[in-house]
């Protein structure tokens, strides 16, 4: 069930509303009695998939036969044109 705050009161205590909204309370902000905004945790960023990036790592170094590492530069280009 989601809670509903007044605007003037949630300026008031937006600390207070942002805290219980991490603890995966469902806020609601309204305006001149109508819904205007929600407050809710955030989804939960995946994990990385190490399998993916170490492969992606042993291809670069298959296919790139240097005397010297990849420079920086090198790499970001890489990586922008998406070999890695």
């Amino acid at each position: 069930m989601m809670r509903t705050v007044g605007l003037f009161e949630a300026k008031q205590k937006l600390s207070e509303l942002v805290q219980a909204a991490s603890r995966g309370e469902d806020i609601g902000i309204t305006r001149r009695g109508r819904l205007a905004a929600r407050l809710v945790a955030p989804a939960a960023a995946p994990a990385p998939n190490w399998d993916e990036i170490i492969a992606g790592m042993e291809w670069v170094r298959s296919r790139v036969r240097r005397k010297r590492p990849l420079s920086a530069k090198e790499l970001k280009q890489m990586i922008t044109a998406g070999r890695i």
